[in-house]
């Protein structure tokens, strides 16, 4: 039994009874920098000014951002100055690393190998180690190892599916560093998928050559599985359920000299003394912007936003997200996740309602979101029965393409999600619309992941990389160049952690950084309710989701 209610199965046979044509129909050309720029803003959410405002206080007064971010930046300090005992601090480090993603990871292995005592470094991680939406990544990683490639193509290829709007410093070290990446992890036991003995290398959106890097669609699972094993092995500390709710500051530098952390089993504030923080703590997707469904994984509520513009960081294209064009529209029971690009970069085909690709499948992300949104409001979407829209992604035409059996080889992870509600997607196509994905702005870092001001001034011991930084993918990313980010610079964030704290001698902590915060909080009037970081989404007896199709 199919796993769609009869009125939208009925319209599977439109799809079916258009494979063949649009089987010997050409592919939809390839869209103009004009045409993209045009589709996008008529469309995007990125382009609904009435989901931003200028930010009211803090070192980037003025800068818009979205409302919902503008909100959790203008929150008041779960712990305020005098809250908490910082006498006695529970623990002291070289290294602390808020977060346990790919950035955290790469990060701890890499202070490890330059030289500091693994005992002196920490984790702390909001839930376990490795809950992030690193573990959850599918399509895999872009690196240009292929032999009709280079970091130079790389790089062209990510500033113009950014239009233009990257830091092209961050960019030149994401392209150059990517291929050591790729064997970085294979050294240490990421089976990457391979044809033969070569690496597989599969095309991307936006990209001009084949260069995403994948472990079937099971790729963010081996690769934590390999690092979560290495760091564990290296005697790191790790303390799993500990967000932290505050960094400390050294009142004689302005730098940051630790963290408050939350034990969350014990609801008890632990200090965090250290000599460099790294921010890792990932992105915002649980915040539900513009009423979408996300991807992210339960703790991806922004808190390294809000934790950094607190001590002063710079902050860079919040106005702009990543709403990846393929996410589940049906079943209700797994809306918003993810239905990886290689879905579409091994043949599946993008159809509407009446059966018509419309739309190139390998455009850069946001230009494909847009295109479907379009379809979506203009009628041409499937409805459900529960409001949400989408239109089709014709999977088994991979089967025809491929061969039988491609789509349990190449993404069995998708066909065993689907196939839990009823859905074989090697018979049935998928509904899809898109889903909040990523963060693609944050705070300000240069080349080896220092935070900085708006004026360009490194914040002392502060360091970030991930998702939580901005200026690499500028406003708009393209697939797999996120999973190169974190490995790259967590890579640069352990490396230069390890040379901070062998040239950092003595620690003060205080929270003196939040008393001219607070003033501002109270100077424009935010009710002391009004709390951040979030820690955690809370979704009881809310209608968190507008219906997809009203946006």
């Amino acid at each position: 039994m199919s796993g769609y209610p009869p009125e939208v199965r009925k319209l599977i046979q439109v799809v079916e009874d258009t494979r063949r044509d649009r089987l010997k129909a050409p592919a939809p050309r390839k869209l103009t920098l004009e045409e993209r720029e045009n589709l996008v803003k008529a469309w995007h959410p990125d382009y609904k000014p009435d989901l931003k405002r200028p930010l009211r206080i803090g070192v980037s007064k003025g800068q818009v951002v979205y409302s919902v971010i503008a909100d959790i930046l203008e929150s008041w300090p779960i712990v305020k100055p005098g809250d908490v005992d910082l006498i006695n601090v529970d623990y002291d480090a070289d290294v602390l690393i808020i977060g346990s993603g790919g950035a955290g990871l790469a990060a701890a292995w890499w202070a490890v190998r330059s030289g500091l005592d693994p005992s002196r470094i920490i984790i702390a991680t909001k839930l376990r180690l490795g809950d992030s939406n690193t573990i959850k990544y599918q399509s895999g990683t872009q690196a240009a190892t292929g032999p009709d490639d280079n970091p130079i193509i790389h790089f062209l290829d990510t500033i113009a599916g950014a239009h233009f709007t990257n830091n092209p410093k961050l960019v030149k070290v994401l392209v150059e560093e990517a291929p050591f990446i790729i064997k970085w992890l294979e050294d240490l036991g990421v089976r990457w998928s391979r044809v033969g003995d070569d690496l597989e290398r599969l095309p991307g959106g936006g990209a001009t050559r084949a260069r995403l890097h994948c472990s079937g669609d099971y790729t963010g699972l081996e690769v934590m599985r390999v690092l979560k094993d290495e760091v564990r092995s290296l005697g790191v500390q790790i303390l799993e359920f500990h967000p932290a709710v505050e960094l400390l500051t050294n009142p004689s530098t302005g730098g940051v000299s630790g963290a408050i952390l939350y034990n969350l089993d014990t609801k008890e504030y632990k200090i965090a003394r250290s000599k460099v923080v790294v921010l890792a703590t990932g992105g915002l997707g649980r915040l539900h912007i513009a009423g979408f469904p996300t991807t992210n994984h339960y703790g991806a509520t922004g808190d390294g936003l809000v934790l950094a513009y607190r001590v002063g960081a710079g902050l860079v294209d919040l106005d702009t997200l990543q709403y990846h064009p393929t996410g589940v529209a049906w079943p209700e029971a797994i809306l918003g996740e993810l239905i990886p690009e290689k879905t579409r970069s091994i043949g599946g085909q993008l159809v509407n309602v009446k059966g018509e690709r419309f739309i190139y499948e390998l455009e850069p992300r946001d230009v494909v979101a847009s295109a479907i949104i379009r379809e979506c409001i203009e009628g041409r979407g499937v409805l459900t029965p529960t409001g949400t829209c989408g239109v089709w992604l014709d999977t088994p035409l991979i089967e025809v393409l491929k061969g039988p059996g491609t789509i349990k080889r190449e993404i069995p992870a998708l066909y065993r999600m689907f196939m839990r509600h009823g859905i074989d997607i090697t018979q049935e196509p998928i509904l899809t619309y898109p889903t909040l994905h990523y963060q693609n702005g944050g705070v300000l870092i240069d080349e080896w992941t220092h935070v900085l001001r708006p004026s360009g001034e490194a914040i002392p011991g502060l360091l970030a990389a991930g998702e939580v930084t901005g200026g690499i993918h500028g406003r708009n990313r393209l697939v797999g160049n996120s999973t190169a980010d974190i490995f790259v610079f967590g890579r640069r964030a352990g490396i230069e952690a390890a040379r901070l704290a062998r040239e950092t001698t003595s620690l003060e902590i205080s929270l003196k950084h939040l008393e001219s915060f607070i003033a501002e909080l109270k100077s424009i009037g935010v009710p002391e309710k009004r709390r951040a970081p979030i820690l955690l989404p809370d979704y009881r007896g809310k209608a968190v989701l507008k219906r997809i199709i009203e946006l």
